[in-house]
């Protein structure tokens, strides 16, 4: 089996297989199915596993346990809130502590490779009061601090929609990968300019999320009010038209979807969010195929897309 590639994820030196596993959808999967999905991304080589808190990590922990893989992979847990189905995050330091603990108990480890603090994606969440600030003097930030000084945490990230969140964070000095979601893909680049430069310049690495738009690139056919739901400043609905034009063309939309993600112009990989091994594997055949050049032309051609470095 040829190997996905590595890529290097800025100054935290962490080299990933290009396609990771993402955490987010497995609760629906059930503990025999998110056991076979797990074991499918590590037989395959993904070897970055991001996992989210409230969502069965004692599962992801049994099976990386009974793998024996521990050191030959990188395990990624998300801050602050642990109880399922909570929709607050608490970033306060003790709330943000308590969160990592658990994440170390039920995935059986004494460490993270890296945590990231989730809940907060956007700047008017400080000032309507719907959640403490991370970043502020005294909680999770300062809090995951202290844990990568006990060894607990080895790097430090935040996911978030916003870049101007991302931005904020990494001014900061202490980020050093971010992870993106809904805004880089086939439907939208807005991460090109809003947010890439900064973390070309501060070398911070990128989690791209999302690559086929949370089911709307997935070969299904698309609808255009979920598409204008999820994509914003969108000027025009795109992916049922891209879905059209790959059904005349026999072409899997995935592979173009998860191929312009592994060429984006910045130090990162792509993060999927599969639900099931065979979404484990139809990600990984997306990550290894080959897409001519003629394809990419014509379809860059057609949708106005720059597709310089995949042709």
């Amino acid at each position: 089996m040829v190997e996905l590639p590595v890529r290097r994820l800025g100054r935290s030196e962490l080299q990933p297989a290009a396609i990771g596993l993402g955490g987010a959808w497995w609760h629906k999967a059930g503990r025999e199915g998110t056991t076979a999905g797990i074991e499918a991304a590590l037989e395959l080589g993904m070897n970055f596993l991001d996992t989210y808190p409230g969502q069965d990590e004692q599962t992801w922990g049994d099976v990386l346990a009974a793998a024996d893989c521990r050191q030959q992979i990188y395990l990624q847990a998300k801050v602050s809130s642990h109880v399922r189905n909570e929709r607050t995050s608490d970033h306060s330091a003790a709330k943000t502590r308590s969160s990592v603990e658990a994440s170390l108990r039920d995935l059986r480890t004494d460490y993270l490779d890296s945590v990231l603090i989730h809940g907060y994606d956007q700047p008017e969440q400080l000032t309507d009061g719907s959640i403490v600030d991370p970043l502020a003097p005294g909680n999770a930030l300062d809090e995951l601090l202290k844990m990568k000084a006990e060894g607990k945490v080895r790097h430090i990230g935040i996911g978030a929609r916003n870049a101007d969140v991302h931005k904020r964070a990494i001014q900061t000095g202490h980020i050093e990968l971010i992870l993106t979601y809904l805004e880089y893909n086939l439907l939208t680049q807005a991460a090109v300019t809003e947010l890439f430069p900064m973390c070309r310049e501060q070398d911070v690495g990128v989690i791209l999320a999302s690559p086929l738009a949370m089911g709307l690139l997935t070969g299904a056919k698309p609808d255009s009010e979920d598409e204008q739901s999820k994509i914003r400043d969108m000027k025009e609905p795109k992916a049922l038209r891209m879905w059209q034009w790959c059904q005349d063309r026999e072409i899997d939309i995935r592979h173009l979807a998860i191929q312009f993600c592994l060429a984006a112009p910045v130090d990162g990989f792509v993060l999927p969010g599969q639900a099931s091994a065979d979404e484990v594997r139809t990600s990984h055949e997306a990550g290894m195929a080959v897409v001519s050049a003629d394809v990419w032309r014509e379809f860059g051609a057609e949708f106005g897309l720059d597709v310089a470095g995949l042709v």
